[in-house]
């Protein structure tokens, strides 16, 4: 077998369908398979899986064992050569994967390769290529200065070296996986790409960033930002300098007090939903089962750059491709305030997220549009 896809499930159940749908429509020429592990949500996730996705293998957790046990679970029954951690708030083009496996083929010595990824409003998420989080960078990061931080040598588009890349999207052999032990478990939730990544430099290997292939993570659904963020972030950095740095005192000072800053600023999630002042269904039809939830007029087709502020952009799964989606909501202008939902195949639900930390919205239509 040349790829599993491993995804960690807690709570997500509508954007876990949609991220199912996207995976299967880039497999069908991959000799793949898709393990989906949930870590005892309450919402009746596990049941769609079953319902609607019966070809999927599905690990039913008895309870939250983190993002890195629950990963490492599902890729001990993985058989694929190549191995990737897929977020269940992801959304990936028809050509994601054969485009990566293509590139992972032309490489010696391979990593970890990460892609381009958006958030629901379009927007690229910078997380998708850093550096090794020394001391300096930590430190300006917490204090708002995330320059040093990320890794600025390549811009969103280009392809090459980085040193840390994000769990929500890792391809890489299962054997390297294996070879460093996987995610090291002494971190609950953050952190663990970040050790994943630089054990992996560390055994002689080389990541990469491949700017060609774009990916939407509805970044905040599967792990709510709030005022504990910033708690659980900076105690796994904690555990990341201990484990492979010498102790620093002056940073865990800094760190214990950055901590109970933000903690104490940041009391709620943002909510961030902007006002709507016209929806267009990009689409081959109007349906009338969609206008019926819409309180504005609806048209029928959208020109990217020639929407209105305020416009919310629906996008029809059951007629465009996800490739054509992404592209579509990569090139929106983002000085609009333009937001995005997805109907996904045969699915009674729309949903979206407008920007990096609020939940996003679910949208119940009564019927499928078809």
């Amino acid at each position: 077998m040349k790829l599993s896809i491993v995804i960690l499930n807690y709570n997500v159940q509508y954007f876990l369908e949609l991220c199912l749908k996207s995976v299967q429509a880039a497999i069908t020429t991959i000799d793949a398979e898709i393990i989906v592990v949930d870590n005892n949500s309450e919402d009746g996730s596990c049941q769609m899986v079953k319902r609607l996705f019966p070809e999927i293998l599905l690990i039913e957790n008895k309870e939250n064992f983190g993002f890195s046990k629950g990963n490492n679970i599902g890729v001990a029954q993985a058989k694929g050569d190549y191995l990737c951690i897929l977020n269940p708030d992801t959304v990936v083009a028809e050509d994601t994967f054969t485009a990566l496996l293509n590139f992972a083929e032309s490489k010696e010595n391979l990593g970890i390769v990460g892609c381009k990824l958006i958030n629901g409003a379009g927007v690229f998420l910078p997380e998708s290529k850093r550096n090794i989080p020394y001391v300096h960078a930590a430190f300006k990061k917490i204090y708002g200065n995330s320059e040093a931080y990320y890794a600025n040598h390549l811009s969103e588009n280009e392809t090459g070296k980085v040193d840390i890349l994000v769990g929500a999207f890792m391809l890489m052999k299962r054997d390297i996986y294996h070879k460093v032990q996987g995610f090291d478990e002494d971190y609950f939730m953050y952190g663990e790409d970040i050790d994943l990544s630089y054990k992996i430099l560390k055994s002689g290997c080389d990541n990469y960033y491949f700017g060609d292939t774009t990916v939407i993570h509805y970044k905040g659904e599967s792990t709510l930002k709030d005022k504990h963020y910033a708690r659980r972030f900076y105690g796994a950095m904690q555990i990341f300098y201990k484990k492979h740095f010498k102790k620093n005192v002056f940073f865990d000072m800094f760190v214990w007090l950055g901590i109970r800053l933000v903690y104490l600023v940041r009391i709620s999630p943002v909510k961030g939903k902007k006002e709507v002042n016209a929806y267009v269904f990009v689409s081959d039809k109007i349906n009338s089962e969609l206008q019926a939830v819409l309180p504005k007029k609806m048209s029928l087709q959208a020109n990217m750059n020639n929407l209105e502020k305020g416009t919310e952009v629906i996008f029809d799964g059951n007629t465009l491709s996800y490739k054509d989606i992404i592209v579509m909501m990569s090139d929106a202008e983002k000085n609009k305030s333009i937001t995005f939902k997805i109907v996904p195949k045969q699915a009674n639900f729309m949903l979206g997220s407008d920007n990096a930390i609020s939940r996003g919205e679910i949208v119940i239509i009564n019927k499928f549009l078809l």
